[in-house]
């Protein structure tokens, strides 16, 4: 989990926990950080928010293909994004702060997770 701010780390802390199948292995408060981080936890999904000082999502995304192509990252943002913008970021999905649930975790590994394969957007 990489977002900038404490409060939705800690709300979608809780969010995880609660999905069924789910494990948080780490979380970051910026891009920096989640690259190293993901380096020395292997996660399967990543989900990163948009809107972060210093690297932003789309950079940490594109950055974490790179670095680990097996990980599903997913973005998320309470403001809209474009689909171009999340596709060009080498990310998975887009997913409103507001609808991030346990059901909508699911959905999106269901969909996108290296159970079913990786699928890139676009």
């Amino acid at each position: 989990m990489v977002d900038d701010q404490e409060a939705f780390r800690r709300a979608a802390r809780d969010v995880i926990e609660a999905a069924n199948g789910f494990e948080l292995l780490g979380e970051a408060a910026s891009g920096e950080e989640a690259l190293a981080l993901v380096d020395e936890v292997a996660p399967d999904l990543v989900i990163v928010d948009v809107r972060m000082p210093g690297l932003d999502g789309f950079e940490t995304a594109r950055r974490m293909r790179d670095a680990r192509p097996s990980a599903t990252v997913v973005l998320v943002s309470s403001e809209d994004v474009t689909v171009e913008s999340c596709a060009s970021s080498g990310a998975a999905a887009f997913l409103p702060k507001e609808a991030f649930c346990p059901a909508e975790l699911r959905r999106l590994w269901d969909e996108h997770g290296r159970q079913s394969g990786f699928t890139r957007p676009g």
